[in-house]
């Protein structure tokens, strides 16, 4: 039940109204004049409030907007004999919830009571949820931004502020429009998620905002869908700089950008990477084949300020001379047969951006001259064509060979090598960091996971010593390309020896579990090995340290009986 207020100069019309609703067990008061009215209203709550128009030498309207200005949490009925529009009109916009004509009934009575009773139940409900709702903005400290369909910002909490620089007087303006001095990485992924109506986001990436440097944020954006109609995108930005720095400092990140590994080694290379990422400098990354030279010059640019411009990969050893020169710089029409249109070459795709070249080892004299060029004038010129084109591209380059030596021999420009080799990442080879291996084989368990529709879990413990055993020469492209063949082959959750390549389990490795004093040549230790492994030859050969050819061997020449 509800307290209510009646307000009118007639005594009747007071006693009927506190008589009817009464009745219905609500809480009644009754004021005959303005100032007795505004004196109950000072030490009651009430939650209904009918009043005449006419009150003295006041009105209905002045009290209406006293109850207004308080801020009082009440629905209002006004009651008139003298029914006018212009009063009725001046009520409602001042928020009187009905208007209403003497003589009142009395099932009208109740049922306008009834129905400003709900509306304010309705009201009230909404307030609490609308107040939790911004309780919830105010304490989250995850930046929280709303657009609608154009980008334009529809609502950002107070977090939004400290990590983004959105102030309530961003509202209704732009995103990319907003001057906070931003890199406005985000916009990409609002950008694809009102494009594809799809969640997107994007993991420990820098922003920065009037000058904050080195702010690592993750990104996480979704599709507002109301009442199955869009509407536009909800954005959540993560301020994650603190812990980055922690892992950074303790040296216990496995995962950089899509880089696997916890080895030292990698740590370092982490750290270079994120020194390297907004220096406008060129980069050697070294390292043998497989050890993932593409995924660090992936990390450069998208770690970097140009991470929102293409990132354009060359293999240079993948084409004749004069193709890579026409890929690289492009051609106009008719500057060599078959030129039959004008080209666009790969630097001026990269225009803002950065360009991977690959294999840089094997470019020819002539070409070596011409990227020496481009690195030290920022111009060049697309075959058959003497303009110069300006090319604002970071040159980002990878090599398998020892380009020191093929300095020394006279294969390599001395000038370019060192321009070259600015700053250098020389990645190791996974036998150096086998302690990387178990983290690699389990992302490489989920990633085959999804492609062949598997549910494997796991390596058997003898694989697992086999993987540690093994030099990979192949490096992190072998494993990997070892995992998929298992896969493949797989039938069962875990995977196990049948299931690797001969090229891995004929390895001439070491003895993974006998002893060094134990003699692994006569008749006993080849028969103990094969009872050990349940007849199976290759992991029988394993235990032993032979190749499996010299168990075969073994069991012709002492006849041993096998099932």
């Amino acid at each position: 039940m509800a307290k209510i207020l009646i307000v009118d100069d007639e005594e009747s019309i007071r006693f009927t109204f506190d008589s009817f609703l009464s009745d219905e067990g609500h809480e009644v008061a009754t004021a005959g004049e303005y100032n007795e009215a505004l004196e109950v209203l000072s030490r009651n709550d009430f939650d209904l409030i009918f009043m005449d128009i006419v009150l003295g030498g006041k009105t209905g309207i002045d009290l209406l907007k006293e109850i207004k200005n308080r801020g009082l949490n009440c629905q209002v009925v006004m009651i008139t004999g003298y029914p006018n529009v212009e009063t009725a009109s001046a009520a409602l916009r001042l928020g009187a919830f009905d208007y209403i004509f003497k003589p009142v009934k009395q099932e009208i009575l109740l049922h306008i009571t009834g129905m400003a009773l709900q509306n304010k139940a309705l009201r009230d409900e909404n307030e609490k949820y609308r107040t939790n709702l911004e309780a919830i903005f105010k304490s989250v400290k995850d930046a929280i931004i709303t657009v609608d369909k154009d980008l334009a910002v529809l609502e950002a909490n107070e977090a939004a502020e400290n990590i983004c620089g959105l102030t309530r007087g961003s509202l209704g303006k732009s995103l990319g429009a907003i001057q906070t001095n931003c890199n406005y990485k985000c916009l990409e992924v609002l950008k694809k998620t009102i494009l594809e109506k799809h969640p997107f986001e994007v993991q420990r990436t820098e922003c920065e905002y009037n000058g904050r440097h080195k702010q690592v944020v993750t990104i996480s954006t979704w599709p507002l869908i109301n009442m199955g109609s869009f509407s536009g995108a909800v954005m959540i930005v993560r301020d994650e700089t603190r812990l980055s720095e922690l892992e950074r400092d303790l040296g216990e990140r496995r995962k950089f950008h899509h880089i696997i590994g916890q080895n030292m080694q990698m740590q370092r290379i982490y750290s270079l990477i994120e020194d390297l990422a907004d220096v406008e400098t060129t980069a050697l990354i070294t390292g043998e084949s497989g050890t993932g030279k593409e995924l660090v010059a992936e990390a450069i640019h998208y770690k970097g300020k140009r991470s929102s411009r293409p990132l354009v990969k060359v293999n240079c050893s993948a084409l004749s001379e004069s193709l890579l020169e026409s890929e690289l710089f492009g051609h106009v029409r008719g500057a060599f047969t078959g030129a039959d249109k004008d080209k666009i070459g790969r630097f001026q795709k990269a225009e803002g951006g950065s360009i991977f070249l690959d294999e840089i080892g094997d470019l020819s004299p002539q070409m070596q001259l011409r990227l020496l060029r481009v690195l030290q004038d920022k111009v060049f010129e697309r075959v058959g064509d003497s303009t110069p084109i300006k090319a604002d591209v970071r040159v980002i380059t990878a090599t398998n060979q020892d380009l020191s030596r093929k300095v020394r021999s006279g294969q390599f420009r001395e000038d370019l090598y060192y321009r070259l080799k600015v700053v250098e990442l020389a990645l190791p080879p996974l036998r150096d960091r086998k302690d990387d291996i178990p983290l690699l084989v389990d992302s490489f368990i989920q990633k085959f996971n999804d492609k062949f529709n598997k549910n494997v879990t796991a390596i058997s413990e003898d694989v697992k010593a086999l993987f540690m055993d093994y030099s990979w020469p192949g490096n992190i492209r072998e494993l990997e390309h070892t995992l998929e063949h298992a896969f493949v082959v797989a039938k069962q959750d875990t995977i196990i020896i049948d299931h690797l390549p001969k090229s891995i389990t004929d390895h001439p490795g070491k003895n993974l579990t006998s002893h060094p004093d134990v003699n692994t040549d006569g008749p006993d230790a080849v028969a103990d090995a094969l009872k050990r492994a349940g007849g199976n030859k290759s992991k029988a050969a394993r235990f032993l340290g032979v190749n499996v050819r010299t168990i075969y061997r073994k069991i012709e020449k002492y006849n041993i009986q096998t099932e």
